[in-house]
């Protein structure tokens, strides 16, 4: 049996900034990414991060407010808002501190068993980093 083409194959954010580098430094440096793709041909400057699966969350008013009263203790982001799994929270959250980002708020386990940290990065979009729990791990 053949399995159909999905109807989307990629899933990109583009972000533009007026500090460029600065942002590239937080994003490259802060997770330890190397580009996969950059582009400086003289009509601008960009690049692409492989950040590994990715998907797309649509919530409404009420679950956003849900989200973040679990993360941050109150409903504080805007519209879109990054959620990035990540091995080891504590290491990715003072990377991205070392690198301009704010703490929103302290990391928090949520009621489903992760630990997660709401921050900001330099120009103000908020990223929640995330660590999944081993089973073993969850409840506690």
């Amino acid at each position: 049996m053949s399995t159909p083409t999905p109807s989307v194959l990629e899933l990109r954010v583009a972000i533009t900034t007026g500090d460029y580098e600065r942002l590239v430094k937080f994003y490259c440096q802060g997770l330890g990414l190397e580009p996969a793709a950059i582009w400086d041909n003289g009509q601008g400057q960009a690049l692409i991060l492989d950040m590994g699966r990715a998907t797309l969350e649509v919530f409404d008013e009420t679950q956003a407010e849900t989200i973040d009263t679990i993360e941050a203790g109150r409903r504080v982001s805007g519209q879109v808002r990054f959620a990035l799994q990540v091995p080891d929270l504590q290491a990715a959250m003072g990377r991205l501190l070392a690198h301009g980002a704010t703490l929103v708020h302290e990391p928090v386990v949520t009621p489903w068993g992760d630990h997660n940290v709401r921050l900001q990065d330099p120009d103000g979009t908020q990223v929640t980093l995330f660590q999944a729990m081993n089973p073993s791990e969850a409840g506690g």
